[in-house]
């Protein structure tokens, strides 16, 4: 019998993610999967997070921020996409003010201090590009304020204000303080996750902001993608194919664990879904390249934009070619 080929895989613990920890994903004879539970921020010794560790040679497979993931393929770095994209947030619910601010709209922070984590994290590359593209507001008019240094170095935009700050967790003290306006973040410093410190939404209604900004662009945007190592995409036909069906049977076996409405600590978490299903018309999480050419161009643009990258790379080139039908 020939033997397997192993694949080491760094990827989170989401629940698209459970039939790989306890062998239910789907994969053929010939491929074992190796997966490790890595958290966007794990960090070795050295400072090098998962995306580091990847390009590194740590990971054959990785979930990889899509933001870096644009700069890597700029600058010819060796990896290639599959067409899975396991983590999507939309940017309004992301943005925070203090309660007694009086900002309620993205063009009140015009002329602001915003802080980030780092410029080119997904969620910022997202923010930025929502204020200027949707909201009529543009993000080179906000003094930007960084909390963590950047992955991949960049150049930002010139005549953009940015300073790094660093002292993630203590955004809540320098929002109480006026240090800060408002920072963008999918995960609040804990001072403002348990009362500590105040913090709000900036939109009033951020679900309904959400829901109204799907109808308008059609997508629920991507956050991160499947990357592998661009030689083994080369060397090994078939292979690409392989990691996008395993990861998209995955994602499917994962849907049906909420057929029991007592699956999750959610008390309606079948009712939520049933819901979110009717709102959305359809899956907001479908993979595939097709399926989500529109929502990847619309990055390119972004990034773009904010300097970021200095081509508009095809959307075709970020991915393996044999996964280019999905």
């Amino acid at each position: 019998m020939a033997e397997k080929l192993t694949l080491r895989v760094g990827v989170d613990r989401y629940d698209r993610h459970f039939p790989f920890f306890d062998g239910t994903a789907p994969t053929p004879d010939w491929l074992k999967l190796d997966v490790r539970q890595v958290g966007q921020s794990t960090m070795l010794r050295d400072g090098t997070d998962r995306h580091g560790r990847m390009l590194e040679g740590d990971y054959e497979v990785a979930e990889f921020s899509l933001s870096s993931f644009l700069i890597a393929r700029e600058k010819n770095l060796p990896i290639i996409g599959v067409p899975i994209f396991p983590r999507r947030l939309f940017s309004m619910s992301q943005m925070w003010v203090h309660p007694d601010s009086g900002y309620w709209t993205p063009r009140d922070l015009i002329g602001k201090k915003v802080a980030l984590s780092a410029f080119q994290t997904t969620l910022s590359l997202l923010a930025r590009g929502d204020l200027k593209s949707h909201y009529d507001t543009p993000w080179e008019e906000i003094h930007w304020l960084l909390t963590s240094p950047e992955k991949i170095p960049i150049q930002t935009k010139p005549g953009v204000k940015v300073d790094y700050i660093g002292d993630r967790q203590g955004l809540g003290l320098a929002l109480e303080r006026g240090e800060v306006d408002a920072f963008f973040l999918p995960h609040p410093p804990k001072s403002v996750s348990t009362g500590k410190t105040r913090a709000r939404r900036l939109f009033a209604d951020p679900r309904a902001e959400e829901l109204n900004y799907f109808r308008a662009i059609g997508d629920f945007p991507i956050m991160h993608v499947i990357a592998m190592r661009a030689d083994l995409a080369q060397a090994r036909p078939g292979l690409a194919r392989a990691l996008f069906d395993a990861f998209e049977g995955a994602r499917k076996i994962a849907q049906s664990y909420y057929e029991d409405p007592n699956w999750s600590l959610l008390a309606w978490g079948l009712q939520d879904m049933e819901a979110e299903r009717a709102a959305f018309g359809r899956d907001p999480w479908e993979n595939g390249f097709a399926r989500n050419r529109a929502n990847l161009a619309r990055f390119i643009d972004y990034a773009c934009d904010q300097g970021l990258i200095s081509t508009r790379l095809a959307v075709e080139d970020l991915f393996a070619r044999e996964t280019l039908d999905t």
